[in-house]
């Protein structure tokens, strides 16, 4: 199986093929590095940047209202805040020239805590990103999702900020990519660049098919009538372990929704899970305060208030200036099974 990062390499090569995209570029995103998580190896159109954020972004618009449609990389989220005003140009071309320019680019922008990378390397940005109108927003929790929402967001006639949580892009995935070999080792060989001398390396890229995932459409992950746990991204994972622990300890059916698309989100499927359940936990990683599981919760006040039998609660990061950098630290900054179990343990007993 596919590891996230090969899920995206290959993604971006289907689109350099098929779709149509003739550049794929930012810092050290084309040869011989390939990106900072190998993201990129093996591109054809996949060139490096100079360090400035600002003329990444600033370049993928360009090229978007001349009719492109780049990819391009910002190397972590951490280093995106110097673009805001640029994104939110991007956000609006669309609607502000009545249609008749658009911005079909996609940024790609790694995420989240879970490799000790501290304050400068753990921030989460989707809060901030769903504050900007005109983006749509993804976040993969699994290799298979890397893929198909990529696709898709290469497609989209809008902006979309791909948001990769860092911390699972090694982490391979349990559905096949139709097309890769079913042998991990077969297709580590195929497209992962050799350590050394890369100079005369070419990948060997599988058959691959398009299984473009529908933007704004989750994926109920287990069902379960006695608790909704909505999340996404790197925190997904987490949950399903939580929710089997307490499953097994106390019988208590979790019903787990991954987002996946954070704007357009998949309202409909929150509440058909909420007038079932009538509990709710919302789990991310990014600070407490102005959270987007924040208006999560009030779309679900708006919409399914007289099926709530239990206090909607969010569980998030730490309302602090950045992640720790010790393990502890890092634990403490952002939710943990422990605690996802705790929450939930709280919501069904008290209530």
């Amino acid at each position: 199986m596919a590891t996230m990062a090969q899920a995206i390499r290959m993604a971006l090569h289907y689109g350099e093929e098929k779709l149509g995209v003739k550049d794929i570029f930012g810092e050290d995103v084309g040869a011989p590095l390939g990106g900072v998580f190998t993201c990129t190896q093996g591109l054809r159109t996949a060139w490096n940047s100079p360090l400035d954020e600002r003329g990444i972004v600033g370049s993928a618009l360009g090229l978007a209202m001349a009719g492109q449609k780049p990819v391009a990389e910002i190397q972590f989220s951490d280093y995106i805040f110097n673009t805001i005003d640029l994104l939110k140009l991007c956000g609006n071309t669309r609607w502000a020239s009545g249609g008749e320019f658009s911005a079909q680019m996609v940024i790609m922008a790694p995420v989240g805590a879970g490799i000790h990378g501290s304050m400068y390397h753990s921030h989460s940005f989707e809060s901030i990103i769903t504050h900007i109108p005109g983006w749509k927003i993804v976040i993969p929790s699994n290799a298979y999702d890397a893929y198909g929402l990529l696709l898709s967001a290469i497609k989209d006639p809008d902006p979309v900020m791909y948001l990769i949580p860092k911390a699972l892009l090694r982490v391979r995935g349990e559905k096949l990519i139709p097309g890769e070999p079913a042998d991990p080792k077969k297709l580590n060989h195929m497209i992962d660049a050799p350590l050394g001398d890369r100079t005369e390396w070419q990948p060997e890229w599988p058959e691959l098919s398009d299984i473009s995932i529908p933007i704004g459409k989750a994926n109920i992950c287990t069902e379960g009538n006695q608790l909704t746990l909505i999340s996404y991204g790197r925190m997904l994972p987490l949950c399903l372990e939580a929710a089997q622990q307490i499953k097994n300890e106390n019988y208590i059916a979790i019903e787990v929704i991954d987002l996946r698309t954070l704007y357009p989100y998949d309202e409909d499927a929150i509440i058909e899970s909420i007038e079932k359940t009538g509990r709710v936990l919302v789990v991310n990683e990014d600070t407490e305060v102005t959270n987007f599981g924040e208006h999560i919760i009030r779309r679900i006040l708006d919409s399914c208030f007289c099926s709530l039998e239990a206090q909607p609660i969010l569980l998030a990061g730490a309302n602090v200036p950045g992640v720790g950098l010790a393990e502890t630290l890092e634990l403490a900054s952002v939710p943990s099974i422990d605690a996802i179990v705790k929450a939930m343990k709280n919501i069904v007993e008290i209530y």
